[in-house]
């Protein structure tokens, strides 16, 4: 897991030809590498969190207890995974058009691979601070952007030409999906207290 993790930021153009080797199942894909790397922006969160607090700027902090963070954790975990299955469906839908589309199975997986930035940007979380989190997802999105359109053909297979159209839907997906992250981060790590209190108070 970790030789993927690494070989996909550091050098991923052989790194997804090395991939598409090992034909890898969605089973292996999430117990190797999503299920761990997902974790890092939700442990980062649930630190930063109970112990610094996020700050909104003008001295305003919001600090969650534990099993309030517990929660709001487990909601955003839930989430990262279940996005990379929609985004991985999205590419599938895009690529049935093609000559020899992907299955489902390599759609996902290469899902998966992709949101590795994504997943090391959430380590900023550790130190909460809205606009450092943006700053990082951006980051994180447009080395995102970068797999993508290296890994169409190299992984996919479909050609540069082609894969265009799937890297932008897929991209412009990706970008909704780190804005209602983003969102959901805001609220349940941000706000989850005064949630409950509103749902469940007297």
């Amino acid at each position: 897991m970790l030789t993927h993790a690494w070989g996909i930021l550091a050098h991923p153009k052989r790194e997804w030809q090395q991939i598409k080797e090992e034909r890898e199942t969605l089973t292996h894909l999430y117990e190797h590498h999503v299920l761990l790397l997902a974790a890092i922006p939700v442990i980062c969160s649930y630190i930063g969190t109970t112990q610094v607090g996020w700050s909104l700027g003008g001295g305003t902090t919001i600090q969650l207890g534990y099993l309030d963070a517990l929660g709001a954790g487990i909601v955003f975990y839930l989430v990262i995974l279940a996005a990379v299955y929609v985004v991985g469906k999205v590419i599938r839908y895009m690529a049935k058009r093609f000559t020899k589309p992907p299955s489902q199975s390599q759609c996902i997986v290469f899902a998966g691979y992709v949101a590795t930035p994504m997943f090391v940007s959430g380590i900023v979380a550790v130190y909460p601070l809205i606009w450092l989190c943006l700053l990082a997802g951006i980051i994180g999105l447009c080395y995102t952007a970068y797999l993508l359109y290296l890994g169409i053909p190299a992984f996919l297979g479909i050609s540069s030409e082609e894969g265009f159209i799937v890297s932008s839907t897929t991209l412009a997906v990706g970008v909704l999906v780190l804005e209602a992250l983003l969102s959901i981060t805001v609220l349940l790590w941000g706000y989850g207290e005064r949630i409950i209190l509103s749902l469940f108070g007297s």
